[in-house]
């Protein structure tokens, strides 16, 4: 049985910075989906293995035959921390959650989680794609919450220990 988690201030999402990403060769066409809005990832055409981090080079089987899909953009937490001091461009940032995701296509991305309470985080809490502009014509990706459909609870709201929305009947 787990505890319920007190509430906390909602995490913000854009306060976060969106540094650009270093782009070569190699990982040009994954950064400039993201501007597009679309996040690739690679498959190797000899093993059938979904590649993370983007390379040209398959670690199950050395196969250099590789293509790029795009993804379906959904996964869930599969381990997150709440990180209070940044480093970098994120120095001076308000708390954010720095998180591992898998995604549904097999592989874990390491991300943030934006526009949600620290409470209602927890591995395997499905979530979905978004992208911050980085302004340098590439995005990040990172995840928010799917908040299932006919819930009227908006992502960052918090939830009463018993599962239901501030003021339901129970």
């Amino acid at each position: 049985m787990t505890r319920p988690r007190p509430s906390r201030p909602a995490l913000p999402a854009q306060s976060l910075p969106a540094p650009p990403p270093a782009v070569n060769p190699e990982t040009k066409p994954f950064w400039d989906a993201t501007a597009e809005g679309r996040l690739l990832l690679k498959r190797c055409l000899d093993c059938g293995s979904v590649i993370w981090y983007p390379r040209a080079i398959c670690p199950q089987c050395a196969s250099l035959r590789t293509e790029w899909f795009e993804a379906a953009g959904r996964g869930c937490i599969y381990s997150y921390t709440v990180n209070h001091r940044g480093e970098g461009a994120y120095q001076g940032s308000p708390p954010f959650v720095l998180a591992y995701v898998e995604l549904a296509e097999g592989p874990r991305v390491m991300t943030n989680i934006v526009g949600a309470q620290e409470s209602d985080l927890d591995v395997g809490l499905p979530v979905e794609l978004v992208f911050h502009d980085t302004g340098d014509g590439a995005a990040l990706p990172r995840f928010q919450a799917v908040v299932p459909r006919g819930d009227t609870v908006p992502p960052g709201t918090a939830r009463d220990p018993d599962g239901g929305s501030p003021g339901d009947p129970h």
